[in-house]
């Protein structure tokens, strides 16, 4: 495993150094590698609670002067984990900086999307991990903050299976492949009624149906929604229930707290037009998957770096920040996370994010939910869980979902 401090030691070098604007002011680009439907994730979202953050002296990288750097704590949480946290200083102020680098190669070493237990639940990271006895980990995707609590992308979890997606739109995601090989990418939704093509599905277990669309909850969701799941609409609406490949029930109104048995097909606008087209005892049989078929995924809401490149332009509102890389060079997954809106670390922007996880050897990053979510969690020297860094709202946020890390000592 590359050690961290030479790393630190790079990125400050290169801090002194630099002469010419970063790589990152050409201007986001989108995944190089996009199917034919991409669609970009144009979501300007810097955080869930969408409070707005200080905005930074313009100030380029590299007229920002030499970093300082001072390395605080660091210890193994477990074999192939190590955590990292240190203080940095430049002519913008201080940060407050958080790793966990994750060698995947390591056996017993895994990680998996973390859930409360259904997609629209919330639940503080600590207790969200303590569920399936993880080591460590971090908060993960942006939500629906305030009302249904639901993530606002994609889920697939390596226990439960597929969870929640939209089609396309909010779908850049940090995933492990069919051979558990950790990625970086666009994932869309491939799902389909068989036999019935006029039926496009638009989204699986999401807080909110696409206008036009059809939507799908399952028993994952969790108890029913009513019109929160199309945007307030209540005309041209319609709900149809499948138990058993077969329509047991077609309504017009959509039911608050009702335990879903089967699946709902619920159509907003076109989307309910078209499933007026079905009757009771009509046969649906739904296909469909994430498009790979990764073991397990979870989505940000903009990738940082993608083949080496920053991606990002935005060098104006500082956050707390979460984020997660790949080292090619190493195969280690790195969790980065950055205090905020507080005296002794600033935040971030989203190009300072992105610098920084490039400086730590990031070929590919996605950008996480940050704000008050941005949380870390780890077991300690003495062997304890504990939040390692310090949340922004001075406590644990509830959160949507988050990333996990667990180990089992081979026998």
């Amino acid at each position: 495993m590359r050690s961290l401090l030479p790393r630190i030691a790079a990125a400050v070098l290169g801090c002194a150094l630099l002469s010419a604007p970063p790589a990152s002011a050409g201007g986001e680009k989108s995944d190089p590698r996009p199917e034919p439907h991409y669609v970009p994730q144009t979501s300007d979202r810097q955080t869930s609670d969408g409070v707005q953050g200080e905005i930074a002296t313009p100030m380029p990288r590299y007229l920002r002067g030499v970093t300082t750097t001072t390395v605080r704590a660091k210890w193994e949480v477990a074999p192939g984990v190590t955590y990292t946290r240190w203080s940095q200083h430049d002519a913008r102020g201080p940060i407050r900086a958080h790793l966990l680098t994750v060698d995947l190669s390591t056996p017993g070493l895994a990680l998996d999307y973390a859930s409360p237990g259904l997609v629209r639940r919330t639940d503080q990271v600590s207790d969200i991990l303590a569920r399936h006895r993880a080591i460590a980990g971090v908060n993960g995707d942006f939500f629906d903050i305030g009302d249904t609590g639901a993530p606002l992308g994609l889920g697939q979890d390596r226990q439960m299976g597929f969870l929640h997606a939209p089609r396309g739109g909010w779908n850049s995601a940090f995933f492990l492949d069919a051979k558990g090989r950790p990625d970086i990418g666009y994932l869309p939704l491939k799902m389909s009624v068989l036999h019935r093509p006029n039926l496009a599905i638009t989204n699986v277990n999401s807080p909110e149906i696409r206008p036009g669309g059809i939507g799908i909850y399952t028993k994952k969701w969790g108890p029913t929604s009513g019109y929160r799941v199309t945007g307030g609409q209540q005309q041209k609406v319609r709900m149809v229930r499948v138990v058993n490949q077969r329509v047991v029930e077609i309504k017009n109104k959509l039911t608050v707290n009702k335990h879903i048995n089967g699946f709902l097909m619920i159509g907003r606008g076109e989307g309910a037009k078209r499933l007026a087209g079905l009757r009771k005892g009509s046969k649906v049989l739904l296909r469909g998957r994430l498009q790979g078929g990764p073991t397990m995924a979870i989505t940000g809401n903009k990738f940082l770096i993608l083949d080496g490149v920053v991606q990002v332009i935005n060098d104006r509102e500082m956050h707390p920040r979460t984020a997660i890389g790949i080292d090619r060079d190493t195969g280690e997954v790195l969790m980065l996370l950055i205090d905020g809106r507080q005296s002794f670390s600033r935040g971030y922007t989203m190009v300072e994010l992105a610098e920084l996880m490039q400086d730590l050897g990031a070929d590919e990053a996605l950008n996480l939910d940050g704000g008050g979510s941005s949380t870390m969690v780890a077991r300690g020297p003495s062997g304890g869980m504990g939040v390692v860094n310090s949340p922004s709202d001075g406590v644990e946020r509830m959160v949507a979902n988050a990333i996990e890390v667990t180990y089992q000592a081979p026998r």
